[in-house]
Protein backbone atom coordinates (compact mmCIF):
# COMPACT_ATOMS: atom_id res chain seq x y z
CA UNK A 1 0.00 0.00 0.00
CA UNK A 2 0.72 3.60 0.08
CA UNK A 3 2.47 5.12 2.98
CA UNK A 4 -0.46 4.23 6.02
CA UNK A 5 -0.51 7.74 7.10
CA UNK A 6 -0.22 9.41 3.89
CA UNK A 7 -3.78 10.67 3.60
CA UNK A 8 -2.88 12.41 7.01
CA UNK A 9 0.37 13.78 6.26
CA UNK A 10 -0.36 15.10 2.84
CA UNK A 11 -3.02 16.96 1.22
CA UNK A 12 -4.79 16.48 -2.21
CA UNK A 13 -2.72 18.11 -5.45
CA UNK A 14 -3.57 18.29 -8.68
CA UNK A 15 -1.78 19.52 -11.42
CA UNK A 16 -1.36 23.38 -12.25
CA UNK A 17 -3.99 25.03 -14.46
CA UNK A 18 -3.84 27.98 -16.67
CA UNK A 19 -5.58 31.22 -15.31
CA UNK A 20 -8.92 31.22 -17.46
CA UNK A 21 -8.01 34.20 -19.54
CA UNK A 22 -4.58 33.36 -20.55
CA UNK A 23 -6.08 29.38 -21.75
CA UNK A 24 -9.02 30.71 -23.96
CA UNK A 25 -6.25 32.05 -26.49
CA UNK A 26 -5.67 29.12 -28.25
CA UNK A 27 -6.75 25.71 -27.83
CA UNK A 28 -4.04 24.04 -26.46
CA UNK A 29 -3.92 21.29 -23.65
CA UNK A 30 -3.80 23.77 -20.58
CA UNK A 31 -2.70 21.43 -17.24
CA UNK A 32 1.13 21.60 -15.94
CA UNK A 33 0.97 18.22 -14.30
CA UNK A 34 3.18 17.91 -10.85
CA UNK A 35 6.56 16.74 -10.46
CA UNK A 36 7.84 12.94 -10.05
CA UNK A 37 8.35 13.74 -5.72
CA UNK A 38 5.17 15.54 -5.43
CA UNK A 39 3.10 12.83 -7.60
CA UNK A 40 4.98 10.10 -5.31
CA UNK A 41 3.69 12.09 -2.27
CA UNK A 42 0.01 11.79 -4.13
CA UNK A 43 0.68 7.67 -4.49
CA UNK A 44 1.44 7.82 -0.92
CA UNK A 45 -1.87 8.89 0.07
CA UNK A 46 -3.95 5.99 -1.34
CA UNK A 47 -4.48 3.27 1.76
CA UNK A 48 -5.14 0.18 0.14
CA UNK A 49 -8.23 -0.07 1.64
CA UNK A 50 -9.59 -3.30 2.49
CA UNK A 51 -12.52 -2.87 0.63
CA UNK A 52 -11.26 -0.89 -2.47
CA UNK A 53 -14.39 0.45 -4.30
CA UNK A 54 -12.23 2.79 -6.04
CA UNK A 55 -11.80 -0.53 -8.39
CA UNK A 56 -15.00 -1.94 -8.42
CA UNK A 57 -17.01 -0.75 -11.21
CA UNK A 58 -20.43 -1.53 -9.22
CA UNK A 59 -23.74 0.10 -10.18
CA UNK A 60 -25.19 1.56 -7.05
CA UNK A 61 -27.52 3.44 -6.64
CA UNK A 62 -28.26 3.73 -10.70
CA UNK A 63 -24.87 4.86 -11.43
CA UNK A 64 -21.14 3.23 -11.45
CA UNK A 65 -18.92 3.51 -8.40
CA UNK A 66 -15.27 3.10 -9.16
CA UNK A 67 -13.70 1.79 -12.43
CA UNK A 68 -15.22 -0.09 -14.86
CA UNK A 69 -12.05 -1.70 -15.83
CA UNK A 70 -11.26 -3.00 -12.41
CA UNK A 71 -7.99 -0.83 -12.74
CA UNK A 72 -6.18 -2.26 -10.00
CA UNK A 73 -6.18 1.42 -8.26
CA UNK A 74 -4.22 0.80 -5.40
CA UNK A 75 -1.57 -1.31 -6.44
CA UNK A 76 -0.67 1.04 -9.03
CA UNK A 77 -0.92 4.03 -6.22
CA UNK A 78 1.46 2.14 -4.67
CA UNK A 79 4.07 1.53 -7.27
CA UNK A 80 4.06 5.57 -8.08
CA UNK A 81 4.77 6.18 -4.54
CA UNK A 82 8.10 4.19 -4.59
CA UNK A 83 8.88 5.60 -7.70
CA UNK A 84 8.77 2.12 -9.68
CA UNK A 85 7.01 3.86 -12.93
CA UNK A 86 7.74 0.78 -15.34
CA UNK A 87 5.98 -1.71 -13.04
CA UNK A 88 3.20 0.79 -12.15
CA UNK A 89 2.94 1.09 -16.36
CA UNK A 90 2.99 -2.86 -16.55
CA UNK A 91 0.60 -3.07 -13.76
CA UNK A 92 -1.79 -0.55 -15.75
CA UNK A 93 -1.69 -2.67 -18.91
CA UNK A 94 -3.43 -5.28 -17.74
CA UNK A 95 -6.55 -3.94 -17.32
CA UNK A 96 -6.27 -0.84 -19.57
CA UNK A 97 -5.76 -0.30 -22.90
CA UNK A 98 -6.01 3.97 -23.50
CA UNK A 99 -5.07 5.46 -20.10
CA UNK A 100 -3.34 8.47 -22.00
CA UNK A 101 -7.31 9.25 -22.71
CA UNK A 102 -9.15 8.34 -19.84
CA UNK A 103 -6.41 10.32 -17.28
CA UNK A 104 -7.12 13.36 -20.00
CA UNK A 105 -11.14 12.67 -20.11
CA UNK A 106 -12.59 10.64 -17.53
CA UNK A 107 -14.63 12.23 -14.73
CA UNK A 108 -12.75 9.40 -12.74
CA UNK A 109 -15.15 7.54 -11.37
CA UNK A 110 -12.17 6.02 -9.29
CA UNK A 111 -11.83 9.24 -7.46
CA UNK A 112 -15.49 9.57 -6.96
CA UNK A 113 -15.72 6.10 -5.02
CA UNK A 114 -12.48 6.85 -2.91
CA UNK A 115 -12.56 6.14 1.12
CA UNK A 116 -11.25 9.28 1.66
CA UNK A 117 -14.25 10.82 0.65
CA UNK A 118 -15.36 10.32 3.73
CA UNK A 119 -14.40 12.83 5.48
CA UNK A 120 -11.56 14.62 3.26
CA UNK A 121 -10.11 14.49 -0.38
CA UNK A 122 -9.85 11.50 -2.69
CA UNK A 123 -6.70 10.41 -3.82
CA UNK A 124 -5.36 11.77 -7.17
CA UNK A 125 -5.69 8.53 -9.00
CA UNK A 126 -6.41 10.36 -12.37
CA UNK A 127 -3.32 12.30 -12.53
CA UNK A 128 -1.54 9.26 -10.91
CA UNK A 129 -2.56 7.62 -14.43
CA UNK A 130 -1.49 10.16 -16.35
CA UNK A 131 2.06 10.39 -14.95
CA UNK A 132 1.96 6.69 -15.34
CA UNK A 133 1.43 6.26 -19.03
CA UNK A 134 3.24 9.57 -19.87
CA UNK A 135 6.59 8.27 -17.85
CA UNK A 136 6.21 5.37 -19.98
CA UNK A 137 5.90 6.74 -23.26
CA UNK A 138 8.68 9.05 -22.39
CA UNK A 139 10.86 6.12 -21.73
CA UNK A 140 10.05 4.38 -24.13
CA UNK A 141 8.47 1.47 -22.71
CA UNK A 142 5.04 2.00 -24.55
CA UNK A 143 6.04 -0.44 -28.14
CA UNK A 144 3.94 -1.89 -30.28
CA UNK A 145 2.99 -5.27 -29.35
CA UNK A 146 3.30 -7.64 -32.79
CA UNK A 147 1.84 -10.64 -32.56
CA UNK A 148 4.62 -13.87 -32.63
CA UNK A 149 1.78 -15.95 -34.64
CA UNK A 150 -1.06 -15.15 -37.07
CA UNK A 151 -4.39 -17.20 -36.32
CA UNK A 152 -5.74 -16.87 -39.91
CA UNK A 153 -8.75 -14.94 -38.41
CA UNK A 154 -9.62 -11.54 -40.19
CA UNK A 155 -12.36 -9.34 -37.98
CA UNK A 156 -13.92 -6.01 -39.57
CA UNK A 157 -14.09 -3.14 -36.86
CA UNK A 158 -16.74 -0.77 -38.06
CA UNK A 159 -15.79 2.87 -36.14
CA UNK A 160 -12.66 4.42 -34.62
CA UNK A 161 -13.95 5.47 -31.45
CA UNK A 162 -12.48 4.40 -28.09
CA UNK A 163 -14.84 1.03 -28.22
CA UNK A 164 -13.68 0.22 -31.54
CA UNK A 165 -9.95 0.50 -31.08
CA UNK A 166 -9.68 -1.46 -27.57
CA UNK A 167 -11.84 -3.77 -29.20
CA UNK A 168 -8.71 -3.79 -32.77
CA UNK A 169 -6.20 -3.54 -30.21
CA UNK A 170 -7.20 -6.65 -28.62
CA UNK A 171 -7.89 -8.85 -31.08
CA UNK A 172 -4.46 -7.65 -32.85
CA UNK A 173 -2.60 -8.43 -30.36
CA UNK A 174 -4.05 -11.76 -29.88
CA UNK A 175 -3.27 -12.62 -33.32
CA UNK A 176 -6.46 -11.98 -35.53
CA UNK A 177 -6.28 -9.92 -38.53
CA UNK A 178 -7.89 -6.48 -38.01
CA UNK A 179 -9.28 -3.68 -39.84
CA UNK A 180 -10.96 -0.95 -38.68
CA UNK A 181 -13.52 1.21 -40.83
CA UNK A 182 -13.93 4.95 -39.94
CA UNK A 183 -16.37 7.19 -42.35
CA UNK A 184 -14.34 10.54 -41.17
CA UNK A 185 -11.41 11.66 -42.98
CA UNK A 186 -9.36 10.70 -39.70
CA UNK A 187 -9.07 8.02 -37.28
CA UNK A 188 -10.21 8.47 -33.28
CA UNK A 189 -14.43 9.05 -33.48
CA UNK A 190 -15.51 10.72 -30.51
CA UNK A 191 -12.03 10.95 -29.60
CA UNK A 192 -11.25 12.72 -32.55
CA UNK A 193 -13.96 15.19 -33.40
CA UNK A 194 -16.23 14.76 -30.31
CA UNK A 195 -13.80 15.80 -27.58
CA UNK A 196 -12.12 19.20 -27.78
CA UNK A 197 -8.23 19.50 -28.46
CA UNK A 198 -7.76 21.69 -25.54
CA UNK A 199 -9.17 18.65 -23.62
CA UNK A 200 -7.62 15.89 -25.45
CA UNK A 201 -4.66 16.86 -27.94
CA UNK A 202 -4.92 15.03 -31.04
CA UNK A 203 -1.51 14.45 -31.13
CA UNK A 204 -1.92 11.84 -28.06
CA UNK A 205 -4.50 10.28 -30.39
CA UNK A 206 -1.94 9.96 -32.93
CA UNK A 207 0.33 8.86 -31.33
CA UNK A 208 -1.79 5.67 -30.22
CA UNK A 209 -2.92 5.41 -33.68
CA UNK A 210 1.09 5.01 -35.22
CA UNK A 211 1.45 2.44 -32.26
CA UNK A 212 -1.34 0.34 -33.57
CA UNK A 213 -0.94 0.68 -37.09
CA UNK A 214 2.94 -0.76 -36.13
CA UNK A 215 1.15 -3.73 -34.54
CA UNK A 216 -0.34 -4.67 -37.64
CA UNK A 217 -3.94 -2.99 -37.32
CA UNK A 218 -4.97 -1.34 -40.48
CA UNK A 219 -7.43 1.48 -41.08
CA UNK A 220 -9.69 2.34 -43.56
CA UNK A 221 -11.05 6.27 -43.55
CA UNK A 222 -13.70 8.22 -45.56
CA UNK A 223 -15.72 4.64 -45.79
CA UNK A 224 -19.19 5.03 -44.45
CA UNK A 225 -20.42 1.31 -44.15
CA UNK A 226 -23.70 0.90 -44.65
CA UNK A 227 -23.82 2.97 -47.57
CA UNK A 228 -20.35 3.14 -49.40
CA UNK A 229 -19.76 -0.77 -48.60
CA UNK A 230 -22.43 -3.30 -48.19
CA UNK A 231 -23.00 -5.48 -45.04
CA UNK A 232 -22.96 -8.53 -46.82
CA UNK A 233 -19.56 -8.03 -48.37
CA UNK A 234 -18.06 -7.56 -45.10
CA UNK A 235 -19.54 -10.59 -43.89
CA UNK A 236 -18.18 -12.62 -47.04
CA UNK A 237 -14.60 -11.13 -46.45
CA UNK A 238 -14.67 -11.11 -42.59
CA UNK A 239 -14.88 -13.78 -40.13
CA UNK A 240 -16.34 -11.52 -37.56
CA UNK A 241 -17.54 -8.27 -37.87
CA UNK A 242 -17.70 -5.58 -34.40
CA UNK A 243 -20.80 -2.44 -34.45
CA UNK A 244 -19.16 0.57 -32.83
CA UNK A 245 -20.60 2.66 -34.25
CA UNK A 246 -21.11 4.94 -31.25
CA UNK A 247 -24.37 6.38 -30.11
CA UNK A 248 -24.17 8.91 -32.75
CA UNK A 249 -28.24 9.68 -33.67
CA UNK A 250 -28.77 13.47 -31.54
CA UNK A 251 -31.17 14.16 -29.61
CA UNK A 252 -33.41 16.83 -31.65
CA UNK A 253 -35.48 19.92 -30.18
CA UNK A 254 -38.80 19.97 -31.75
CA UNK A 255 -40.16 23.69 -31.29
CA UNK A 256 -41.48 26.32 -33.75
CA UNK A 257 -38.51 27.74 -35.95
CA UNK A 258 -35.79 24.71 -35.28
CA UNK A 259 -35.31 24.79 -39.45
CA UNK A 260 -33.77 28.48 -38.49
CA UNK A 261 -30.11 28.48 -40.26
CA UNK A 262 -27.36 29.34 -37.57
CA UNK A 263 -28.52 25.83 -35.14
CA UNK A 264 -26.25 23.27 -35.13
CA UNK A 265 -25.70 19.77 -33.36
CA UNK A 266 -22.82 20.30 -30.91
CA UNK A 267 -20.96 17.23 -31.94
CA UNK A 268 -21.26 18.47 -35.24
CA UNK A 269 -20.30 22.30 -34.23
CA UNK A 270 -16.81 21.07 -32.10
CA UNK A 271 -15.91 18.89 -35.06
CA UNK A 272 -16.41 21.10 -37.39
CA UNK A 273 -13.70 23.53 -35.10
CA UNK A 274 -11.33 20.71 -34.73
CA UNK A 275 -11.43 19.56 -38.19
CA UNK A 276 -10.57 23.02 -39.57
CA UNK A 277 -7.62 23.16 -36.80
CA UNK A 278 -6.17 19.72 -37.67
CA UNK A 279 -6.64 20.61 -41.56
CA UNK A 280 -4.46 24.04 -41.47
CA UNK A 281 -1.91 22.56 -38.42
CA UNK A 282 -3.75 25.27 -36.21
CA UNK A 283 -2.80 28.09 -38.41
CA UNK A 284 -6.46 29.19 -38.99
CA UNK A 285 -8.97 29.05 -36.02
CA UNK A 286 -12.60 29.11 -37.69
CA UNK A 287 -13.48 32.41 -35.80
CA UNK A 288 -17.00 33.13 -37.72
CA UNK A 289 -18.48 30.22 -36.24
CA UNK A 290 -19.23 32.25 -33.23
CA UNK A 291 -17.10 35.38 -33.12
CA UNK A 292 -18.97 38.45 -31.70
CA UNK A 293 -21.97 36.20 -31.79
CA UNK A 294 -24.88 35.14 -29.02
CA UNK A 295 -24.52 31.68 -28.37
CA UNK A 296 -27.04 29.29 -26.77
CA UNK A 297 -25.96 26.12 -25.57
CA UNK A 298 -29.31 23.67 -24.61
CA UNK A 299 -27.65 20.81 -22.47
CA UNK A 300 -25.74 21.11 -19.37
CA UNK A 301 -24.11 17.80 -19.59
CA UNK A 302 -19.65 17.22 -20.85
CA UNK A 303 -20.65 18.47 -24.39
CA UNK A 304 -22.58 21.16 -23.42
CA UNK A 305 -19.78 22.40 -21.21
CA UNK A 306 -17.43 21.39 -24.47
CA UNK A 307 -19.09 24.07 -26.26
CA UNK A 308 -19.31 26.96 -23.72
CA UNK A 309 -14.98 26.56 -23.95
CA UNK A 310 -15.17 26.15 -28.05
CA UNK A 311 -17.47 29.12 -27.96
CA UNK A 312 -15.44 31.23 -25.75
CA UNK A 313 -12.16 30.37 -27.69
CA UNK A 314 -13.85 31.59 -30.94
CA UNK A 315 -14.89 35.50 -29.34
CA UNK A 316 -18.22 34.63 -28.56
CA UNK A 317 -20.40 37.96 -27.22
CA UNK A 318 -22.27 35.96 -25.15
CA UNK A 319 -23.09 32.79 -23.65
CA UNK A 320 -25.92 30.79 -22.08
CA UNK A 321 -26.22 27.77 -21.48
CA UNK A 322 -29.40 26.07 -20.15
CA UNK A 323 -30.30 23.19 -18.32
CA UNK A 324 -33.54 21.48 -17.97
CA UNK A 325 -32.97 20.10 -14.45
CA UNK A 326 -32.75 21.86 -10.59
CA UNK A 327 -29.18 23.20 -9.69
CA UNK A 328 -27.42 20.11 -7.91
CA UNK A 329 -26.62 20.63 -4.24
CA UNK A 330 -23.11 21.84 -3.79
CA UNK A 331 -22.73 18.98 -1.09
CA UNK A 332 -23.91 15.20 -1.17
CA UNK A 333 -27.50 14.87 0.31
CA UNK A 334 -28.24 11.87 2.62
CA UNK A 335 -30.03 10.32 -0.56
CA UNK A 336 -26.72 10.29 -2.09
CA UNK A 337 -24.31 8.91 -0.09
CA UNK A 338 -20.68 7.43 -0.61
CA UNK A 339 -19.96 5.30 -2.97
CA UNK A 340 -22.63 6.53 -4.73
CA UNK A 341 -21.81 8.82 -7.64
CA UNK A 342 -21.92 12.31 -6.07
CA UNK A 343 -24.38 14.08 -7.95
CA UNK A 344 -23.62 17.78 -6.66
CA UNK A 345 -22.63 20.37 -8.59
CA UNK A 346 -19.87 21.11 -10.49
CA UNK A 347 -18.41 23.66 -12.20
CA UNK A 348 -16.18 22.64 -15.21
CA UNK A 349 -13.42 23.96 -17.43
CA UNK A 350 -15.70 26.14 -19.64
CA UNK A 351 -18.21 27.23 -17.07
CA UNK A 352 -14.88 28.56 -15.25
CA UNK A 353 -13.48 30.34 -18.56
CA UNK A 354 -17.43 31.58 -18.81
CA UNK A 355 -17.18 33.35 -15.40
CA UNK A 356 -14.13 35.14 -15.90
CA UNK A 357 -15.18 36.58 -19.26
CA UNK A 358 -18.65 37.29 -18.60
CA UNK A 359 -18.16 37.71 -14.93
CA UNK A 360 -21.51 35.06 -14.20
CA UNK A 361 -21.91 31.48 -14.99
CA UNK A 362 -23.63 30.50 -18.37
CA UNK A 363 -25.93 27.90 -16.62
CA UNK A 364 -29.62 28.88 -16.25
CA UNK A 365 -31.26 25.76 -14.58
CA UNK A 366 -34.70 24.60 -15.09
CA UNK A 367 -35.67 26.68 -18.25
CA UNK A 368 -35.90 25.24 -21.55
CA UNK A 369 -36.60 26.86 -25.17
CA UNK A 370 -40.12 26.89 -26.78
CA UNK A 371 -39.81 29.14 -30.05
CA UNK A 372 -36.56 29.87 -32.51
CA UNK A 373 -37.61 33.25 -34.25
CA UNK A 374 -35.63 34.21 -37.31
CA UNK A 375 -34.82 37.02 -38.82
CA UNK A 376 -35.79 38.05 -42.38
CA UNK A 377 -32.80 36.16 -43.70
CA UNK A 378 -33.71 32.67 -42.18
CA UNK A 379 -30.84 33.07 -39.58
CA UNK A 380 -31.71 32.37 -35.87
CA UNK A 381 -31.64 35.73 -33.94
CA UNK A 382 -33.82 35.04 -30.97
CA UNK A 383 -34.85 32.51 -28.54
CA UNK A 384 -37.85 32.10 -26.54
CA UNK A 385 -37.32 30.13 -22.99
CA UNK A 386 -39.74 29.50 -20.26
CA UNK A 387 -39.40 28.29 -16.63
CA UNK A 388 -40.02 24.70 -15.44
CA UNK A 389 -41.31 22.88 -12.28
CA UNK A 390 -40.96 19.27 -11.13
CA UNK A 391 -44.97 17.64 -11.08
CA UNK A 392 -45.57 13.88 -10.64
CA UNK A 393 -47.34 12.45 -13.77
CA UNK A 394 -50.68 11.52 -12.22
CA UNK A 395 -50.62 8.61 -15.20
CA UNK A 396 -47.16 6.99 -14.71
CA UNK A 397 -46.21 8.35 -11.34
CA UNK A 398 -43.12 9.82 -12.54
CA UNK A 399 -41.56 13.16 -11.57
CA UNK A 400 -41.17 15.02 -15.11
CA UNK A 401 -40.30 18.79 -15.90
CA UNK A 402 -42.89 20.89 -17.09
CA UNK A 403 -43.56 24.81 -18.28
CA UNK A 404 -44.22 27.05 -15.36
CA UNK A 405 -46.92 29.57 -17.05
CA UNK A 406 -46.08 33.51 -17.50
CA UNK A 407 -42.24 32.97 -17.44
CA UNK A 408 -41.38 33.54 -20.93
CA UNK A 409 -38.70 35.14 -21.70
CA UNK A 410 -36.82 36.27 -25.65
CA UNK A 411 -33.37 36.58 -25.53
CA UNK A 412 -31.12 37.70 -28.32
CA UNK A 413 -29.60 34.45 -30.16
CA UNK A 414 -26.78 33.94 -33.22
CA UNK A 415 -25.88 30.59 -32.52
CA UNK A 416 -27.75 28.13 -30.94
CA UNK A 417 -25.72 24.30 -29.87
CA UNK A 418 -28.13 21.37 -29.28
CA UNK A 419 -25.88 19.18 -26.38
CA UNK A 420 -28.97 17.49 -25.14
CA UNK A 421 -27.70 14.14 -25.44
CA UNK A 422 -28.59 11.10 -28.03
CA UNK A 423 -30.97 8.78 -28.79
CA UNK A 424 -28.96 5.37 -29.56
CA UNK A 425 -27.57 4.05 -32.22
CA UNK A 426 -27.79 5.16 -36.38
CA UNK A 427 -30.95 3.27 -38.28
CA UNK A 428 -29.11 2.75 -41.75
CA UNK A 429 -26.22 0.72 -39.85
CA UNK A 430 -28.08 -0.93 -37.96
CA UNK A 431 -30.62 -1.74 -40.80
CA UNK A 432 -27.39 -2.69 -43.39
CA UNK A 433 -26.43 -5.59 -41.01
CA UNK A 434 -30.32 -6.09 -39.83
CA UNK A 435 -29.73 -6.67 -35.86
CA UNK A 436 -32.17 -6.46 -33.75
CA UNK A 437 -31.84 -2.94 -31.54
CA UNK A 438 -33.93 -2.49 -28.58
CA UNK A 439 -36.47 0.23 -27.31
CA UNK A 440 -33.58 3.14 -27.08
CA UNK A 441 -32.62 1.58 -30.06
CA UNK A 442 -29.24 0.46 -28.94
CA UNK A 443 -28.34 -3.04 -30.59
CA UNK A 444 -29.85 -5.64 -28.67
CA UNK A 445 -27.75 -8.39 -27.18
CA UNK A 446 -28.53 -10.81 -24.13
CA UNK A 447 -27.44 -9.09 -20.70
CA UNK A 448 -23.59 -8.56 -20.73
CA UNK A 449 -22.80 -10.24 -23.92
CA UNK A 450 -21.80 -8.75 -26.74
CA UNK A 451 -23.20 -10.84 -29.58
CA UNK A 452 -26.03 -9.45 -32.10
CA UNK A 453 -28.97 -11.56 -33.20
CA UNK A 454 -27.04 -12.11 -36.54
CA UNK A 455 -24.49 -14.48 -36.79
CA UNK A 456 -20.99 -13.26 -37.15
CA UNK A 457 -22.02 -9.85 -36.08
CA UNK A 458 -21.25 -8.16 -32.26
CA UNK A 459 -21.10 -4.79 -31.05
CA UNK A 460 -19.70 -2.95 -28.41
CA UNK A 461 -19.52 0.60 -27.08
CA UNK A 462 -22.51 3.49 -26.98
CA UNK A 463 -24.19 1.68 -29.94
CA UNK A 464 -24.70 -1.06 -27.53
CA UNK A 465 -24.90 0.36 -24.25
CA UNK A 466 -26.09 4.19 -24.88
CA UNK A 467 -24.33 7.27 -24.50
CA UNK A 468 -21.93 6.99 -22.39
CA UNK A 469 -18.21 7.75 -21.19
CA UNK A 470 -15.23 7.03 -22.50
CA UNK A 471 -13.80 4.35 -20.27
CA UNK A 472 -17.11 2.71 -20.29
CA UNK A 473 -16.95 1.79 -23.94
CA UNK A 474 -12.94 0.99 -23.61
CA UNK A 475 -14.47 -1.82 -21.04
CA UNK A 476 -16.85 -2.60 -23.78
CA UNK A 477 -14.39 -3.42 -26.62
CA UNK A 478 -12.02 -4.91 -24.59
CA UNK A 479 -15.01 -7.40 -23.63
CA UNK A 480 -16.74 -7.72 -26.97
CA UNK A 481 -12.61 -8.37 -28.36
CA UNK A 482 -13.35 -11.33 -26.12
CA UNK A 483 -16.54 -12.56 -26.88
CA UNK A 484 -15.09 -12.74 -30.34
CA UNK A 485 -12.05 -14.66 -30.00
CA UNK A 486 -13.73 -16.72 -27.65
CA UNK A 487 -16.33 -17.63 -31.15
CA UNK A 488 -13.60 -17.94 -33.41
CA UNK A 489 -10.94 -20.04 -31.30
CA UNK A 490 -13.43 -21.56 -28.57
CA UNK A 491 -11.23 -20.31 -26.14
CA UNK A 492 -9.63 -16.92 -25.20
CA UNK A 493 -6.92 -15.00 -23.00
CA UNK A 494 -8.25 -11.59 -23.68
Amino acid sequence: MGKPTGFLEYKRETAKVLPPKVRIANFKEFRTPLNKEKQKLQGARCMACGVPFCQSGMMIGGMASGCPLHNLVPETNDLVYTGNWKQAFLRLSKTHSFPEFTSRVCPALCEAACTCNINGEPVSTKENERAIIETAYENGWVTPQIPEVRTGKSIAVIGSGPSGLAAAQQLNRRGHSVTVFERKDRVGGLLRYGIPNMKLDKAVVDRRIHLMEEEGVKFVTNVNVGKDIKAEELLKQFDRVILACGASNPRDIKVPGRDAKGIYFAVDFLGQVTKALLDTDFAKVPYELAKGKNVLVIGGGDTGNDCVGTSIRLGAKSVIQLEMMPKPPVERTPSNPWPQWPRVLKTDYGQEEAIAVFGHDPRVYQTTVTEFIKDKNGNVCQAKLTKLKSEKDPKTGRMMMVPVEGTEEVIPVDVVLIAAGFLGSEKYVTDAFKVAINGRTNVDTKPDQYQTSVDKVFTAGDMHRGQSLVVWAIREGREAAKAVDESLMGYSYL
